[in-house]
């Protein structure tokens, strides 16, 4: 029986670093499981991207490891072919919310096992105007506290450092006057914050997003913060983000296509890297665009398909 092939990128910087003393654990697995691998370690920015779009072997799958970004990339890579085939992923990274919210375990060697062993699962994926996204693009408050904390800070104090870096935001709120329209529905607000979601959970928190997603049904979340008027409606913002309860200064709502107008350009975030500005953006769902390996144990929990195959 002939072997399949894997093309393997990872990020040697993800996370703690620590990934490369499992390195050889992990190639060994996938020899036993019945591929042969070609490694490749990501050498600069956009490299796991560009790896992922020029290849021209006949690979049978695409593993990674490494955090959101490592992903991100391939993802980014692999619309771009006309033969897209699955995506393993090994989560790496300081938060890893995409990771989590499909079930792929955190522990290294089970990650790589279910590789091996799982489903390729078609996932819906984003395009924020031109470029892509895998499960959140967003505008706002808190939005460039990923890309702006710095990876040694990532690497020691781990979630702690984005919390910390987004405190110093709290002191100068952004206020932009937006309009949204989406399904024939048309809002008008100011706003400190917006995010359009594929997700359970975004920078470690779940509760902000709710328990409601696919990942397969052609619809993502979207989540609208009105500007307060004083502290007691941020206070009540807070509150109702926390526990999930229907409040007047928040929109949610589910949607396949999103069009964002506002008299200024504004910064926009895809996957916690820098996303561009726009004065106007449209935001689509490319429905079960990209193939993720998971656990078939784990489908009725994801799926739209395994939900309705539950129900029966």
């Amino acid at each position: 029986m002939k072997n399949k092939q894997m093309l393997f990128i990872y990020n040697p910087n993800a996370g703690r670093g620590t990934f490369k003393q499992k390195l050889s654990d992990v190639i060994d697995l996938f020899v036993k499981g019945g591929y042969e691998v070609v490694v490749r370690p990501t050498q600069a920015r956009l490299d796991a991207y560009q790896s992922v779009k020029e290849f021209r072997y006949p690979y049978d799958i695409v593993g990674c490891c490494g955090g959101d970004g490592t992903l991100d990339e391939v993802v980014k890579g692999m619309i771009t072919r006309t033969d897209r085939i699955p995506i393993g992923y090994i989560p790496a990274g300081t938060v890893n919310d995409f990771a989590s919210s499909l079930h792929i375990p955190k522990q290294t060697i089970k990650a790589a096992q279910q590789i091996v062993d799982g489903f390729p699962f078609p996932c819906d994926i984003g395009q924020l105007g031109e470029d892509t996204f895998v499960y959140v693009a967003a505008f706002g408050l808190f939005t460039d506290v990923s890309y702006e904390t710095d990876q040694q800070a990532k690497n020691i104090l781990g979630q702690t450092a984005y919390i910390l870096e987004g405190v110093k935001r709290l002191s100068k709120l952004p206020r932009h006057h937006i309009r949204i329209t989406y399904d024939g529905n048309t809002i008008e607000d100011e706003f400190i914050f917006g995010m359009v979601t594929n997700t359970k959970s975004v920078g470690g928190f779940r509760s902000i997003i709710g328990s409601k997603v696919v990942f397969d049904d052609g619809q993502f979340e979207v989540t609208l913060v009105k500007y307060p008027k004083n502290l007691a409606d941020l206070q009540a913002i807070t509150t109702a983000l926390l526990l999930q309860k229907e409040d007047s200064h928040i929109y949610q709502f589910r949607a396949s296509e999103i069009s964002f107008d506002s008299f200024e350009e504004i910064s926009w975030t895809r996957d916690g890297e820098y996303g561009g500005t726009y004065e106007h953006v449209d935001v689509k769902v490319l429905k079960q665009a990209i193939k993720i390996v998971v656990d078939p144990e784990d489908l009725p929990a994801i799926s739209e398909q395994g939900k309705d195959s539950e129900k029966r």
